[in-house]
Formats: C-alpha cells, structure tokens, sequence
C-alpha cells in the first residue's frame, strides 16, 4: 500500500500545525547563527510534533503525506531555518526506504518508531580517499558479534539522530549499517568548519570497536551502481533548502526596507520603500524565490511517481535524476545572484552583523557546492548528448528490511 493511498492530511493541516513550530524556530535563528548555538531545542519541537513522519502512513501513527507535500514543508522549515532540513535529509530517505520494503514486522516497528520520534542520522562519507568503493570503515567478524571501526565526515545531522546509517565495508562488499548514536566507541565531533549552514552537525563520527548484531546490517548492495531513486530525493533536499534560504532572505529584506527611514540624498522617493530601485530588488528577491520553490516542487511531483511505483520503473527513475538534475542548475542560478542583490536595498547599513543578511548567502553558497552543479551540467549534456548514464550516487541496497527495532 503506498502512501498516497492513505493520505488523509491536508496542506492546510499540516500548515496549521507546523507553521506555529517554524515561527517559533525562525525566531531564534540569528541567535543562533551569532552563537554557533545548536538547534537541540527546536529538534525536539519538530520530534513531538512528529515532523519526522510525514511521510509514514495514518494508519503507523504519521501523516501520510505525498513527497510534493513533503517537500512543501522543507522549504518552509528551511525559511526558517536552513540547517534543519539538510540534518533531517537522510532521515528521510531512510523513512522512504522502509515505506519500498517489502511488507513485516520489522518495516512496522520501524515507521512506528519513527512515528514516536526516532531520527536517522548519517555518516557516509570518508575524509581523503574514502569514496564508495574505498571506504576505510571496516565491519569485520569478531567471535560471536561483528564490530565496526572506522572515521567518517560530514555526518549531517548524526548529533540530532537517535541512529546513524553508516556505510562500511565488509570483506569486499559494501554496506549499510544502524548503530545506536549513544552506542559505546562512538564519539561525534561538531568539528564542521564550513562558512555556512554551521548548524547542520555535519562533522566527525568515530567508530571504535562498535558492537553491531546481524539484525542492524543493511544490505547488500549499498553503495553499488546503478538506478536509484535516492539520488534525486536527497539532492532535491538541498534544493528545498535553497528555496527557503530565498524565500527567507526576501522576507528578511523586505521588513527591513518597510521599517527603515533613511535613504540618500540622490534616491527616487524620501523612503526606501518608495524608491522604485529597491521596489525591483524586492521584486527580483520574489521572484527567485518563487520559481525555486515551484522548481522543486515540480520534481517532487516526479518522485511522488516514482515512489508510488515502489522504484521498479527504471524510465521513472531516470527521469527524476535528470528533473533534479535539471532544477540544481536553475535554482543555484536563481538563489545565489538573489542573496547577493538583497544588499543593494540599504548600503552600508545591509551588512550590519546584527541583521546577518549575510548568513543566506553564505548558507546557499555552501549548499550549492554539494555535487558540484559544473559536474551535474556536464552530465546532463552528455547524457542528452549520447546517452550516457546519468551519475546516480549510491543504493541503498536490498529493500528487505534486516533491522529490528530495539524494545
């Protein structure tokens, strides 16, 4: 049964609902962007509200929402604030992948759980050479139990999760593996050290002698070619989170003209707000933010038909590899230019640190450079071009589900 199927709650719903949660989460942001203060707090507000299920079927204690109203609420919870979806984004693809798994007990207690809460984290990818098919992470055979050993970085998320996904190798073959984020001989690091979205806890993650039971082993085939629709998912999460940056760095930026009184000697209109100059940024800000937003949404309409197929139409797959594809190259090109002109609007004054207009540019910038867009343009073009296969990241393996949930 897919979830379609069994939705039952409504856009305006979900508004009433969450919409509370984000401004109050919005309220705190430059707080928190000043104080490079974690978002402890404002997860826990997203957990009682079950954030997290919204796509887990009604009749699993969640919302049952189609990927485009997912999607819908990610850039509104990225409005608010950018960090939170992108720690959110693999927890979200692996609540799609126990929706594909083939009906049990154990795909049961896993949306329940994360019905009550349960959050996903990750951690991947490898400092230096650590691509998907060197991983250094190594789940080795120990007497009666298996152990995992090994670092990991840009573990998004993984300090806000109740479980990490991690990726291992195991005498040759790839991996997936649900440790317990407070197992012992892990250890985290908020260590992240990029210019934007600070927030995201995207550092470190250490395994050291890590005790993993059989029933935690994803697999096989993680990390293995070929089609998969987790690619897009996950990069169109950092689309959405473009699209809130945009959206917010327009909001931000018209309040600040509405309220502000002075001008220049040489301006159009005794108040900004009535210069028609800034009247265009504002609109150009509107714009983008517009047509981000409805670019993600149109791929999202893509991946609700993807997924209600449960993945098995490899054409459909392509296709929204190629859709998301597509919208990173235009929506970077719309956020990016658009976080940049907001600062025309007030002089000197725009970049007071008290504003930290500066933090959507930096924010988006940073999201941007996730899969290079010079590579994803080249792709595209050679996959048009001559039918080249497009660059699918990773699979997520065998869609049994092989974990239980703990009682």
């Amino acid at each position: 049964m897919t979830t379609v199927e069994t939705q039952t709650t409504t856009d305006a719903e979900l508004d009433a609902i969450f919409g509370p949660i984000f401004e109050r989460i919005a309220a705190g942001a430059v707080a928190r962007e000043a104080d490079r203060q974690l978002p402890f707090e404002e997860v826990t507000w997203l957990r009682a509200a079950k954030f997290g299920a919204l796509r887990v079927p009604v009749e699993h204690g969640g919302y049952g929402v189609t990927v485009r109203q997912l999607f819908r609420q990610l850039i509104a919870l990225a409005a608010a604030e950018s960090n939170l979806p992108q720690a959110l984004r693999v927890h979200f693809s692996f609540v799609e992948d126990q929706l594909l798994a083939e009906p049990g007990p154990a795909r049961t207690d896993w949306l329940r759980a994360v019905a009550e809460g349960t959050l996903v984290g990750n951690a991947i990818t490898e400092p230096g050479v650590g691509a998907v098919d060197r991983y250094r992470t190594r789940l080795t055979r120990d007497g009666e139990r298996w152990r995992l050993d090994g670092t990991k970085f840009y573990s998004t998320g993984s300090l806000y999760a109740d479980y990490i996904l991690a990726a291992a190798d195991r005498d040759g073959e790839r991996v997936g593996v649900l440790v317990d984020a407070n197992a012992e001989g892990v250890r985290q690091h908020d260590d992240w050290d990029g210019f934007g979205q600070r927030l995201t806890a995207s550092g470190t993650t250490e395994f050291s002698d890590v005790t993993v039971t059989e029933d935690r082993i994803l697999g096989p085939g993680y990390g293995a070619p070929g089609a998969t629709y987790a690619t897009s998912y996950l990069q169109l999460v950092q689309l959405a989170v473009l699209a809130g940056i945009a959206r917010r760095a327009e909001s931000d930026t018209r309040e600040w003209v509405s309220a502000r009184t002075r001008g220049y000697t040489h301006s159009a209109a005794d108040l900004p707000r009535w210069d028609p100059l800034v009247q265009q940024v504002i609109g150009r800000l509107s714009a983008a933010a517009f047509a981000a937003e409805a670019s993600v949404l149109a791929v999202a309409d893509v991946l609700d038909a993807v997924l209600a197929d449960r993945a098995s139409d490899e054409s459909l797959v392509v296709a929204a590899e190629l859709a998301a594809a597509r919208a990173q190259l235009a929506v970077i090109d719309l956020v990016l230019p658009a976080t940049t002109l907001l600062f025309e609007v007030g002089g000197a004054s725009a970049v007071s640190e008290s504003l930290r207009l500066d933090r959507h540019w930096r924010n988006a910038r940073t999201i941007s450079v996730h899969n290079p867009a010079i590579q994803k343009a080249r792709a595209i073009g050679d996959h048009l071009l001559n039918g080249s296969d497009l660059p699918f990241a990773w699979s997520a393996g065998d869609r049994t589900p092989a974990t239980e949930v703990p009682s």
